[in-house]
């Protein structure tokens, strides 16, 4: 998968969402926990402007801040990066707005035991049970 693990061998998996204002998972892009989320941007806004043409403003936390993602955010999608800050002197959790809906969708994934820990063995088999989770919770939805 375009080498999101090339290189050495890193313990762990990070899992970067890409969600509608419901919480419903529009992508998926899962790297090496030593990537940092501006570096895995660039993967996962490519894969949303080629499936998604009419977004406007996408929201993100300070992981997401700087110009590098917000230029690839605009040149991908043709979005407005927006980055939600952290309130002033904050130390402890605070559920920020709109930040939350996407943290909601984490709780939602992490719900499928299979999902609780990351035991797949390649990223594309982890990124196909995200989307199955998500399937999952739209069809119960639905029903």
């Amino acid at each position: 998968m375009r080498g999101y693990d090339a290189g050495k061998k890193v313990s762990g998996r990070k899992r970067h969402i890409m969600v509608d204002t419901q919480g419903l998972l529009l992508e998926v892009c899962i790297t090496g926990a030593d990537w940092s989320d501006r570096k895995a941007s660039a993967f996962l806004f490519h894969d949303a402007g080629q499936r998604f043409t009419r977004l406007q403003t996408i929201f993100a936390d300070q992981g997401y801040s700087g110009e590098v993602p917000r230029i690839l955010a605009r040149i991908f999608t043709g979005a407005e990066l927006t980055i939600v800050p952290r309130r002033q002197g904050q130390n402890t959790f605070v559920v920020l707005p709109k930040r939350w809906i996407v943290e909601r969708t984490f709780a939602w994934i992490v719900r499928c035991r299979r999902l609780a820990k990351d035991l797949e063995y390649t990223i594309s088999s982890a990124k196909a049970m995200v989307q199955l989770a998500m399937i999952r919770l739209m069809l119960r939805r639905l029903a």
